[in-house]
């Protein structure tokens, strides 16, 4: 089973430096997406898994949640501790959280 958090959960990890990957598709990402996540579409997570850091929580975010959890799975499985954040990049959004646009350096 992998741990979910709710948005204000998520925004004091994020507050306090929490490494984030947003699990979306390019063009999604690129539209706006929270400060400091890296991109790592969910196509690409297993070829990326084994470079993230062993240790301190890994975030996994997408627009809504579902993308998350599958990501989330995986890394759980290979031995990361993460958490999928409930509700996305919407619920960000919602809880009137900053977003950067653009694709900037973040890509994997």
């Amino acid at each position: 089973m992998i741990s979910e958090v709710d948005v204000r959960t998520f925004i004091a990890a994020h507050a306090d430096g929490a490494h984030v990957l947003d699990v979306r598709e390019p063009h999604e990402y690129e539209a706006g997406h929270v400060p400091g996540a890296r991109l790592v579409p969910l196509s690409t997570v297993p070829d990326v898994a084994r470079e993230l850091p062993i240790g301190p929580p890994i975030y996994v975010i997408c627009q809504s949640g579902s993308r998350s959890r599958v990501a989330a799975a995986h890394l759980a499985r290979i031995g990361h501790d993460v958490r999928a954040v409930i509700g996305g990049t919407s619920s960000w959004v919602s809880a009137g959280r900053p977003v950067v646009r653009g694709l900037r350096a973040n890509i994997a």
